[in-house]
């Protein structure tokens, strides 16, 4: 027996940096939606616990201790042979570990019906928005979720520059930690009305990350100067930036002439999920 799931890339529209708790952790305000573009899992019954990680970027992995195994762990049911197929940049501020365990607990009760089990959160804060991959606002540490007004279907453009940001060392960069949460999430009939609420929002990481790697400005600059561009932003803690288009054609267009200049960068289209 044997069965898959898809691993989405998590684009963070919005993250708002509005406090951290007294055990260290930050607090966050963030609009989340998913990608058409991501990684797979794949589970077959097996006696022992293994994982074997495949695709473009399977060497910036481990497979003793990855994320997979460890939520594959967490639950009750037997052992199974899994196998991911990396295709997400690691690192790389779009929930690829989360997303990639998210997918595993799907896969496994898709196998043989056992249930996710409590606390994934303790794999990381962005495991619980990624187990039902849907437009959502996430708050608090990651685990206060709340669905959203209807979004339109957005096209993307993705790029990373290949060089992976620690997500400790950007929020150690941060300046100013108490900043104010996200305005009411409007029902916008399309990407350009989006876009316009979007602009008076923000990632506070953003700055902090293009001061650790400035990278992130000049794919952030590259970006904004393709045609059709309605907004340029960094995903969560980086370095991967997206740029938000109104038509299909236009997105693809901008991955093309970005890869074209930046055959080194990791650049794909894509759309909301």
């Amino acid at each position: 027996m044997a069965a898959k799931a898809f691993a989405p890339a998590k684009i963070n529209l919005t993250l708002h940096v509005t406090g951290r708790r007294a055990d260290g952790y930050h607090l966050l305000d963030s609009l989340v939606i998913f990608a058409d573009v991501g990684d797979r899992v794949r589970v077959e019954s097996a006696r022992d616990w293994s994982l074997d990680v495949t695709g473009p970027f399977a060497a910036g992995l481990s497979g003793g201790d990855n994320l997979v195994l460890r939520a594959a762990r967490m639950t009750a049911g037997p052992p199974a042979r899994i196998t991911l197929d990396k295709r997400l940049p690691v690192a790389a501020g779009i929930g690829g570990g989360s997303s990639d365990a998210a997918a595993t607990f799907r896969a496994l009760a898709a196998l043989d019906g056992r249930e996710v089990p409590p606390g994934t959160e303790r794999l990381g804060a962005d495991v619980p928005v990624c187990l039902d991959p849907r437009p959502r606002r996430m708050a608090g540490i990651g685990e206060a979720l709340s669905d959203v007004p209807p979004l339109p279907r957005l096209h993307l453009c993705l790029v990373n520059p290949g060089r992976p940001v620690s997500t400790p060392a950007i929020f150690a960069a941060l300046e100013r930690r108490g900043n104010a949460a996200m305005a009411a999430i409007p029902a916008a009939p399309d990407a350009a009305a989006l876009a316009g609420w979007l602009h008076h929002q923000r990632n506070d990481l953003e700055d902090a990350a293009r001061a650790v790697e400035p990278a992130v400005g000049a794919v952030l600059a590259r970006i904004a100067a393709t045609r059709g561009c309605l907004l340029a932003r960094m995903s969560g803690s980086g370095a991967t930036c997206f740029g938000l288009y109104g038509a299909e054609v236009e997105a693809r267009a901008a991955a093309d002439a970005i890869a074209a200049r930046h055959p080194e960068w990791w650049v794909t289209a894509a759309a909301s999920a």
